[in-house]
């Protein structure tokens, strides 16, 4: 077996480990790519270590540290507590709202799964007493939350934008929120047309006194707006300006770190660490070239954009999109395009985004898990679990069908 096909195999090993066991696959990415390295394509430890993402686990770091501080406060929980009681009123809007505070929530930096978290069981609760199903419930908050998850402030989007960069393509960071945005407005319109939204009438009953912003939580909110005009209007390094940001929490006694530490999702960055590291060792062995020709034997120019969507989202159904598949695929994108024989790398690009994205209300994902851990008590959870499994299935053919309709189009604005 050649270095290029033992890497190779290396990878497929760790995506399908990632899709049957409970492992974190960065763990297995790490020791696979010393051992094909080292003893399969004579590269010494340094030159493997020399792959490791720093940039990005600096980044990833800085962003969760800064969430978690406004996290372990009650500053997200209590915001979001508060636009939820703008859901007083026309219980048919009940649902177009929870989409939207789960997309808002999770565009600032948070991302999906913590959006979820937040926001699920307070939108369940409310969905009750104004008569929405939880299925639509479900889908509401799920594909808003998704919605959000590729901003340039979030950790999903960190990831798939430094992927795309170091294949050449930066720059593009809004155009990929842009993308998985759409689909998702596509795909929650049609959920709410389906599923029940239209035929809401009762109005949304009140509940319980909205909830104060206290000292702390006001000045967490300030911080991580200052944060986030930064980023976005002087260009400040993500990563490292959200490290500054989470100090002056720190510092000015808003946020205990010792519990925000604690609350990080370390296993979530060791996994994209781990898998980029091995992908590192797989371009370096010519795995990546491989991998790309054997691709090439199942698209065309014409068809590229679906067949990746499709195959990334069955792969996402199983597994972490953010760990595995985007580290994973997003490398192998100029590759494709070369042996394919056309094509645009930016459509391309965002397709792979966009079909790993969709599939993630399945409830074998943890945005999925986490609405069905979310129903109050009495509902049947058992229904909503093979519902949600169902609709995560179909995601992968509707991706396909969006990015091939749509991806080269949105690529070529």
């Amino acid at each position: 077996m050649t270095p290029a096909q033992a890497s190779l195999v290396a990878l497929l090993v760790a995506i399908i480990l990632s899709c049957t066991t409970q492992i974190n696959v960065g763990l297995v990415a790490i020791v696979l790519a010393w051992l094909v390295g080292v003893y399969g394509a004579g590269l010494s430890a340094s030159d493997i270590a020399a792959g490791f993402p720093v940039q990005l686990f600096l980044t990833l770091a800085g962003v969760t540290l800064l969430f978690a501080l406004s996290d372990v406060n009650g500053t997200i929980d209590t915001t979001t507590r508060r636009i939820l009681r703008l859901a007083r009123g026309s219980a048919r809007l009940v649902p177009v709202l929870f989409f939207l505070i789960a997309m808002t929530v999770s565009t600032i930096g948070p991302g999906a799964v913590a959006s979820v978290a937040l926001v699920a069981p307070v939108a369940m609760a409310l969905g009750r007493r104004a008569g929405v199903p939880p299925f639509l419930t479900a889908l509401m908050v799920a594909n808003g939350a998704n919605a959000g998850n590729l901003s340039p402030l979030s950790s999903v989007g960190i990831i798939a934008n430094t992927k795309m960069a170091d294949v050449g393509l930066g720059g593009h960071e809004w155009k990929v929120w842009a993308a998985n945005f759409l689909a998702h407005v596509v795909v929650a319109a049609a959920a709410w047309l389906l599923f029940g939204g239209r035929r809401l009438e009762s109005r949304v009953q009140a509940g319980d006194e909205t909830p104060r912003l206290t000292g702390r939580q006001q000045g967490t909110l300030a911080v991580i707006a200052t944060w986030v005009g930064a980023v976005v209007l002087l260009g400040l390094n993500l990563g490292f300006a959200a490290f500054g940001a989470a100090i002056v929490l720190v510092l000015a006694r808003l946020a205990d770190e010792t519990s925000a530490v604690r609350k990080m999702p370390w296993g979530a960055i060791l996994m994209v660490c781990g898998v980029s590291l091995l992908v590192t060792v797989l371009e370096k062995t010519g795995g990546m070239e491989l991998f790309s020709g054997l691709l090439a034997r199942f698209a065309t120019p014409w068809s590229v954009n679906g067949v990746m969507a499709f195959l990334t989202g069955v792969i996402s159904t199983y597994s972490s999109t953010s760990g595995v598949v985007l580290p994973s695929f997003l490398p192998t994108v100029p590759g494709i395009i070369e042996r394919v024989g056309g094509g645009d790398p930016l459509a391309l690009a965002l397709s792979i985004n966009v079909g790993s994205s969709l599939v993630d209300v399945s409830p074998l994902s943890t945005i999925g898990a986490l609405s069905v851990a979310a129903l109050p008590n009495g509902d049947d959870s058992a229904l909503l679990f093979r519902r949600l499994l169902i609709w995560g299935f179909s995601m992968t053919v509707a991706g396909a069908i969006l990015s091939q309709m749509f991806a080269g189009r949105l690529a070529a604005l």
